[in-house]
């Protein structure tokens, strides 16, 4: 017996560096009242190992029909994934930013070959989360065509939007520590996720694939008592603007990291993406265990430099994946390089990318600093210039 819609939709080495602030700089900025033992105790990145030894593979493929290259990328991983399956709680984290735009969401064929390869080697209630921005994310597996797969499958629809969540601490506008709260199903180790998302452009950090599926879906949004207006802490990741969402992004990500991988990019979005672009013929599909690498192979093809996508340079250089494309092992005979298309950025891209200039730390007095270094200290009356110090 099909079950009812009530039944399936349930509930709601040093990166401080990388933005250009070194130990002075975060007593300078205010970080001198953070209270650290208290962080390191709440902040335990999930248990997974960091991929710094060796290459990542990505299946890579192309084509027009979508269920077929979906389950052609997935295939190569079958014993990973088998793996990995035993004992944990299977959970599928769709990317819909919002609820009714459907090309901001993995297309439902694409979901639906994912569940045709699982159904055979899982026996267990498959969720299907999302977190959307406009907090109600049920209308979306409705609009999507995602909830008339409860007819074929054994899922249920979580959102995700208003559950439990876990600390976790990112930098507010000020750079002071801000803590936030990330949905427990995404940061707890007994559940494999499998992180579907389209190809897009981006309106704060030039891209998005399967990192930030998992980063910016994480953050928890829920009600207060007596308020008409949820609480967001996906709000608090955007914060400054570009260069503390990269940033955010970095400090969130190992603690959401995805088990498996997939990229629906048989049509992508260009422009002002996430929500407002324009769709892009792309034909392409991707997949693997290490999405820093097949977001990677994405910019490269999508024709985005990575000198532009702060957060995945951040991940790369902490061990978390790989963007060198030597340290990337394709599996397929399709190659990136045949399938590039330049993509038109958002119409902010300047102001997306000004994350790269310069970050100048406020002086003492409220002066303003050179170049991010504090103005030099004038001498005291009867006091001997101070020397200049070896380096």
């Amino acid at each position: 017996m099909k079950p009812s819609e009530k039944q399936l939709v349930i509930g709601r080495r040093n990166a401080l560096k990388m933005m250009g602030l070194g130990s002075a700089g975060m007593l300078a900025a205010g970080f001198s009242d953070i209270n650290a033992m208290e962080a390191a105790a709440e902040l335990k990145p999930k248990g997974k190992p960091l991929l710094t030894s060796g290459n990542s593979s990505v299946a890579l493929t192309s084509g027009t029909d979508r269920k077929h290259m979906i389950s052609e990328v997935i295939k190569p991983f079958d014993k990973e994934i088998r793996s990995g399956l035993k004992g944990k709680q299977l959970v599928i984290k769709v990317n819909m930013v919002v609820t009714d735009t459907p090309l901001c969401a993995p297309h439902v064929d694409a979901l639906d070959a994912l569940l045709a390869y699982l159904k055979p080697i899982y026996k267990g209630q498959i969720i299907i989360g999302e977190s959307s921005s406009t907090f109600d994310s049920a209308p979306g597996f409705k609009t999507y065509g995602y909830a008339d797969l409860a007819s074929k499958y054994n899922v249920k629809f979580v959102d995700l939007n208003g559950t439990a969540g876990t600390p976790a601490y990112v930098l507010d506008r000020n750079l002071h520590m801000d803590k936030i709260q990330l949905i427990d199903t995404l940061v707890n180790p007994d559940n494999y996720v499998i992180s579907l998302s389209r190809l897009k452009t981006h309106n704060t950090v030039i891209m998005t694939g399967g990192v930030k599926n998992m980063a910016m879906g994480a953050p928890l949004m829920h009600t207060v008592s007596g308020s008409n207006r949820p609480v967001s802490y996906k709000r608090n990741m955007h914060s400054g603007g570009p260069r503390w969402l990269h940033y955010n992004i970095f400090a969130v990500y190992p603690q959401v990291r995805a088990d498996f991988t997939i990229i629906d990019g048989i049509e992508g979005m260009e422009g002002n993406g996430p929500i407002s672009g324009t769709p892009v013929d792309h034909r392409i599909a991707l997949a693997g265990q290490d999405a820093v690498a097949i977001d990677s192979l994405c910019c490269k093809m999508m024709d985005i430099s990575l000198d532009d996508v702060g957060y995945l340079t951040y991940l790369d250089a902490a061990g978390y994946g790989n963007i060198d494309y030597n340290k990337i092992d394709i599996i397929g005979s399709t190659k990136p390089e045949d399938h590039i298309i330049k993509y038109e950025l958002a119409s902010n891209a300047a102001y997306q990318l000004e994350w790269k200039d310069p970050f100048a730390i406020p002086g003492q007095g409220g002066q303003g600093g050179q170049g991010g270094q504090r103005p030099p200290q004038q001498p005291q009356p009867g006091q001997k210039p101070a020397q200049p110090q070896p380096r």
